[in-house]
């Protein structure tokens, strides 16, 4: 990932960073990367909002050249396989 000096972060647009108050910046594909998976961090410690971090991903994936997920559904809802269930032996009764 190139260094992104203080005067060049200044210069870039707005339209280059990911997340609120011009925090991930998102001005080529390391730096997309880097922020898709810090805002995963942040997400996890609680630190930032679950729309924040798919806005994050959202402007990450374009720069990446990625097809935007369409909604939080979209990503769960492949099935992942089933637990096996297995049925209760014989004269145990659920009360």
């Amino acid at each position: 990932m190139a260094k992104l000096s203080t005067k060049d972060r200044k210069k870039l647009p707005a339209k280059d960073f990911a997340g609120p108050g011009r925090s991930y910046p998102v001005e080529d594909k390391a730096h997309a990367r880097n922020a898709k998976a810090r805002a995963s961090e942040m997400a996890a410690k609680g630190k930032l909002s679950a729309a924040e971090k798919a806005k994050i991903d959202r402007k990450a994936d374009a720069k990446l050249g990625k097809k935007a997920a369409e909604g939080p559904v979209a990503k769960a809802s492949k099935p992942t396989g089933y637990a096996k269930v297995t049925p209760p032996p014989k004269g145990c009764t659920k009360k």
